[in-house]
């Protein structure tokens, strides 16, 4: 599980600089058995109407480019806005 770990914090390192320059940031929580990626968004992400469109378009998409195995990505923080 390591490897996966490694791969999807890279992922993350790809991603946080446009995160960063929005005043967000987004962290690894955990890596379920079932590959699904937890991620906390931080900052400015928490609270933005467009932290879904970000979590799912970007912070999603890089993941799963990265390694392919991961199902999901979730955020523990993040309630959909409506």
């Amino acid at each position: 599980m390591s490897d996966i770990v490694k791969k999807v914090e890279d992922a993350l390192e790809q991603i946080r600089p446009y995160l960063q320059a929005d005043g967000g940031n987004v962290s690894l929580v955990e890596i379920t058995d079932d590959h699904i990626v937890r991620v906390e968004l931080q900052g400015a992400c928490k609270s933005c109407s467009m932290s879904m469109m970000t979590l799912k378009a970007g912070i999603e998409e890089s993941i799963k480019r990265a390694v392919p195995e991961i199902k999901t990505v979730e955020a523990v923080n993040l309630t959909e806005m409506v």
